[in-house]
């Protein structure tokens, strides 16, 4: 499956924070970058940062998080900046606040509101969970899979370091008729000690049970962590027809130089074994 590989490196998808400095300038033109939502700091810094990656050639995706938004106002100036940027896509999520900041509790109510409005962008994501959802319980969050999956073009897998428990989850998705395509959520070259503390307040679940079977310790494996062996042991799954496995969505945390540095470095690796003589 190395040309499969090959050429999913360059579809790949580019999540970034909006906050800090995400060096997006390492990136190709056309790129698609989707922005996270912050629930302390409310819905403005990600359309803020969803206009500047536009403006800078890029495809920006904003997440839209329902508990960030206030009402129905709030979110018609949401979706007229997005249309003034040009921005047809959006990401739509619960977000992680405690309390609502007005009427939408999670994303299911945000996707019907926009359809109400008639103002339902041209191409919607979805999240989805492998593993136990940190604070959704499995059968609200597979009742919930199901609704939204109506309005999704694509769903995007939560962090799963298991490949196993992807491809098991990917599968019963569409047993349970959610066609939508999947891409599967990976962390990108990110500090070893902070992809730790990501992994451990998810929940990894299953995951964690897989890491400390494979390599003794979390900690020892993410000390040498990079995507690549998780997408070589999933890239079968590109080459066939019946799976639901789209490709790959990296979650950068900002360190956007050093995760593309390993891309363009596994691409060029791959293209040299493609090259060689049978």
């Amino acid at each position: 499956m190395t040309s499969e590989l090959r050429r999913s490196l360059d579809r790949m998808r580019y999540e970034v924070l909006p906050v800090g400095n995400a060096r997006v300038e390492a990136l190709d033109p056309g790129s698609t970058v989707t922005v996270t939502a912050s629930p302390a700091r409310g819905i403005g810094p990600t359309i803020d940062c969803t206009e500047r990656l536009a403006a800078m050639g890029l495809r920006a995706v904003p997440h839209l998080a329902a508990r960030s938004i206030r009402d129905h106002a709030h979110l018609t100036g949401v979706l007229d900046r997005l249309d003034a940027a040009g921005v047809s896509e959006v990401f739509v999520i619960a977000g992680d606040a405690a309390k609502p900041l007005g009427e939408f509790t999670d994303s299911l109510a945000l996707l019907r509101a926009m359809e109400r409005m008639g103002r339902l962008p041209a191409r919607i994501g979805i999240a989805g969970y492998p593993e136990r959802h940190a604070f959704i319980p499995d059968d609200s969050a597979v009742r919930a899979m199901s609704d939204k999956s109506h309005y999704a073009d694509y769903v995007v897998s939560q962090i799963t370091f298991d490949p196993g428990t992807i491809i098991d989850w990917a599968f019963d998705l569409r047993k349970r008729g959610v066609e939508a395509p999947v891409y599967v959520g990976v962390p990108g070259v990110v500090d070893a000690h902070r992809l730790l503390r990501i992994a451990l307040k998810i929940g990894l679940g299953e995951s964690t049970r897989f890491l400390r079977k494979q390599y003794g310790a979390v900690s020892k494996m993410l000390a040498r962590y990079t995507p690549e062996e998780l997408l070589d042991e999933l890239s079968p799954q590109l080459g066939d027809p019946d799976s639901p496995i789209a490709g790959w969505h990296l979650f950068t945390f900002n360190e956007v130089t050093k995760t593309v540095q390993w891309r363009d470095d596994l691409a060029a690796r791959l293209s040299g074994y493609a090259d060689r003589p049978a």
